[in-house]
């Protein structure tokens, strides 16, 4: 491979932050999938696919403009533990960003998700 080629950013499959090329992945670029060892061996499990449902039910329930915080889908899946389940609710946000479904914005306006910092909002993709 040409060492002057330009790399495409991928998305972690697990995370939904978006992976930059990094020289020690030259030879196995094709095959990454994970940010880093933490979301290899944590994965996707049942509980994340519970959250994406949740906040696809959730901005179905809603206006087409509306917003749901992750929160919200947190406590659909778990009402007594849902401050656990905040982080893979916004992870589950990122990975519906990556699929087309919806945005992330803060203060009304569309975020990276990968960069994102403080409160967000979920919202159906306009």
């Amino acid at each position: 491979m040409a060492q002057d080629q330009v790399h495409e950013d991928k998305v972690c499959a697990v995370c939904g932050r978006r992976i930059t090329w990094r020289r020690k992945w030259a030879r196995n670029w094709d095959e990454v999938r994970y940010c880093g060892a933490a979301c290899r061996s944590r994965g996707v499990r049942d509980v994340d696919h519970r959250l994406e449902a949740a906040i696809g039910d959730l901005l179905d329930a809603r206006a087409r403009t509306s917003t749901i915080c992750p929160s919200d889908a947190a406590r659909r899946v778990d009402p007594e533990g849902w401050r656990d389940l905040m982080e893979p609710a916004r992870m589950a946000a990122r990975r519906l960003v990556e699929a087309g479904a919806v945005e992330i914005v803060q203060s009304g306006h569309v975020v990276d998700p990968s960069t994102a910092r403080g409160p967000i909002r979920i919202r159906r993709r306009t």
